[in-house]
């Protein structure tokens, strides 16, 4: 079974700033809980974005366990939206898209992420238990972090 997650966030900063922000490999980590142990593994020292890019991560989803992850961004629309899509890992499939869109307040962010689990039936069963409260918690913490750094106008 595939499953959506759907968030939005307003931010008061322009379109510029949000998309360089979320378009550096390394401002992940600044956004996802301390416990999931993110890291980069790739050198990814350019701040750049391109489709075709590949990403290679470790982090620890469930139970502390470090599992790697390698994502490969499928779309890029400049200032627009860009496409996150899991080559290996923990899901079997997962496509992230990220939008961005300016208002009169600055910029709405837009996540929209189709997921779907491994192991069938017992997948299914982990996703209600687990999976599904882990990835709210993750985006609300997320959710939480984005609404600090906006509160004080400092995103970068």
């Amino acid at each position: 079974m595939i499953y959506t997650i759907s968030r939005q966030q307003q931010l008061n900063c322009d379109l510029g700033v949000a998309w360089n922000f979320f378009t550096s490999p390394h401002n992940l980590a600044r956004i996802t809980p301390a416990d999931m142990r993110f890291k980069v593994l790739s050198d990814v020292s350019e701040n750049v974005i391109y489709q075709g890019m590949i990403i290679d991560y470790k982090v620890a989803p469930l139970f502390g366990i470090s599992v790697y992850w390698r994502t490969e961004i499928t779309q890029v629309q400049e200032g627009k939206s860009f496409t996150d899509v899991q080559l290996s890992g923990p899901y079997k499939l997962w496509r992230h898209v990220h939008e961005f869109i300016p208002n009169d307040l600055g910029v709405m962010v837009k996540d929209t992420v189709d997921y779907k689990l491994p192991w069938g039936i017992l997948g299914r069963l982990v996703h209600g238990l687990i999976v599904k409260r882990k990835l709210n918690y993750i985006f609300n913490y997320r959710h939480d972090v984005l609404e600090g750094m906006y509160k004080r106008k400092n995103i970068v």
